[in-house]
């Protein structure tokens, strides 16, 4: 462990009011025997736009804190004030967790194996050769890296900013093989679902803070999977059309447990209890299924 005396943890984003990640991560330090503090950094409250978030870093840096999450919208915004980045993060293009140690800020991205854990436990048999992927921001980067290791023949990217879906698409070829990612135009959804086995959304559509559909109930076939990256709150209004409509659904606690665990390792040096964590998050979620 870097610092014997305890663990300062902050989170940076939007709206992160509803945000689990705190006490999920406390639980399961109290349950190792760690002190651990983790205080929510919201840029809402604090009336900061996401260009101050190397400030917010730098202030952070200062008070002495061991590391950082960051979520919607700073993602891919705080590459920029970050010293090192991690294999996965420079791949990605986006950053979830941030570790200072030795005096560096080091990016490191575990969102998508956090969702591919997620995922692979959730959804163990769905078809994936073709997948549609709504946002191209940093979830939706994490979630493309982690279907097409998973195994998706072909990736099909909308989002709003068409030169954004563009820009991951190329880049998702470059890693992957030049045929494996397409972006779609904005106004394709129909067309795009109708031709998916399977559909990752990842916008802030749906949490607290942003309700609604992502896109129409009546897309939502019997035969399709769904799966949502939002989990403020847990049955989102994607996930229960999908449900209605007979889809298969992976919703995004999972993701939101896997990716804590894996922060939480690079916070602290020590392994924690997945399964145990999942169970608390659960708890924490309201007693609400989380698919293991």
């Amino acid at each position: 462990m870097r610092n014997q005396d305890g663990y300062l943890v902050g989170l940076i984003g939007s709206g992160i009011g509803p945000s689990l990640s705190p006490p999920l991560h406390e639980r399961e330090a109290d349950e190792l025997g760690l002190r651990y503090l983790y205080r929510r950094w919201d840029l809402d409250v604090l009336g900061r736009p996401v260009s101050a978030i190397g400030e917010l870093l730098a202030a952070a840096r200062t008070a002495g804190y061991d590391g950082l999450n960051i979520t919607h919208p700073g993602k891919q915004a705080v590459i920029e004030h970050l010293d090192e980045l991690s294999p996965d993060a420079v791949e990605l293009g986006a950053v979830n967790t941030v570790v200072f140690t030795g005096g560096r800020a080091i990016g490191h991205n575990t969102d998508w194996s956090g969702f591919a854990r997620s995922f692979s436990r959730g959804l163990p048999d769905a078809p994936v050769d073709r997948v549609v992927l709504l946002g191209a921001g940093g979830a939706g980067a994490a979630v493309a890296h982690a279907m097409l290791t998973l195994g998706t023949g072909v990736l099909r990217v909308l989002d709003v900013d068409p030169r954004r879906g563009e820009a991951l698409a190329e880049s998702l070829c470059a890693r992957f093989g030049a045929d494996r990612a397409e972006a779609a135009p904005p106004g394709s959804a129909a067309e795009a679902l109708a031709w998916a086995d399977g559909f990752v959304h990842a916008t802030p559509t749906g949490m607290a803070a942003h309700p609604g559909l992502p896109v129409p109930a009546e897309l939502l076939r019997p035969g399709l999977w769904v799966a949502d990256v939002v989990y403020r709150p847990l049955e989102t209004e994607l996930v229960l059309a999908a449900r209605a409509n007979g889809c298969r659904v992976l919703d995004g606690g999972g993701m939101a447990v896997f990716q804590a665990v894996d922060s939480f390792r690079l916070f602290t040096g020590v392994e924690p209890d997945a399964a145990r964590m999942l169970r608390h998050f659960a708890e924490l979620a309201g007693g609400v299924h989380v698919h293991r």
